[in-house]
């Protein structure tokens, strides 16, 4: 597997809240992981929630045991959730924080994913398809028919999120899993990216680049060329078979 992660400050924040992770190694039963969070809370409060979280899922994720990547993903969330809770409620500093999540691997020739929030995993082929679902309240207007899709982009809400780790007792986080071919590449960001550059856009930038670390960078260039209101943080992967068939 090739991967890159990344994360900017943006133009506008003094604090960058955003937190990434990714790795070919395996960790636990997952032969690769990618994480991306995208912390919230008071100065420091965001940027302790995103690293914490990923850490904690991380040493969750090596003391696993075997078995359908959906549970293990979900155990291993659900103890960071209840973790975080119990950090916040030690350090006045700390309360009301939490985080977005987006945790993925790679098995063989399937993605697995777990969602909560609205951080986002596209899959880029021969276009970019956002396989992640918002956890906003916009993204709820939009599917209950309150607005039009073309409308969310430049809502007043748009930043309103309906979940969260750390905000209650049990993560309610979504699972996926998508079957992926040669050559597809996955984009993993917080909306320091997504809000400040169109799908359509992300997907040029991508397809011109020469590689995923220099389209990384232009991605980032891209948000903060737009104005760069909040922290920036992206992953790109692109899986390779490790044997000729496999795939």
């Amino acid at each position: 597997m090739k991967f890159y992660a990344l994360t900017d400050v943006g133009r506008r924040r003094e604090v960058n809240q955003d937190y990434v992770f990714a790795t070919d190694s395996p960790i636990g039963p997952f032969p690769n992981l990618l994480v991306v969070a995208d912390g919230m809370g008071g100065h420091k409060a965001g940027d302790f929630a995103s690293k914490f979280t990923v850490e904690t899922l991380k040493k969750e994720l090596e003391k696993s045991a075997p078995g359908r990547p959906d549970e293990i993903f979900k155990a291993a969330i659900d103890t960071a959730n209840r973790r975080l809770i119990e950090e916040a409620q030690r350090d006045i500093k700390l309360e009301g924080m939490g985080t977005t999540l987006v945790a993925a691997t790679v098995i063989d020739n399937t993605l697995h994913f777990a969602n909560i929030g609205d951080s986002r995993l596209y899959l880029i082929s021969d276009n970019i398809r956002q396989l992640s679902k918002d956890h906003s309240l916009v993204e709820e207007m939009v599917r209950l028919g309150g607005i039009k899709a073309e409308e969310a982009r430049n809502h007043p809400d748009k930043n309103i999120i309906t979940r969260a780790m750390g905000v209650k007792d049990e993560a309610e986080a979504d699972f996926y899993e998508f079957r992926i071919r040669r050559g597809d590449k996955i984009l993993m960001c917080t909306d320091g990216l997504s809000n400040m550059v169109e799908d359509e856009v992300m997907f040029g930038i991508v397809k011109g680049s020469r590689d995923i670390i220099e389209a990384v960078h232009m991605l980032i260039d891209k948000a903060n060329a737009n104005g760069g209101r909040d922290n920036i943080g992206v992953v790109m992967a692109e899986p390779i078979a490790d044997e000729v068939g496999k795939w």
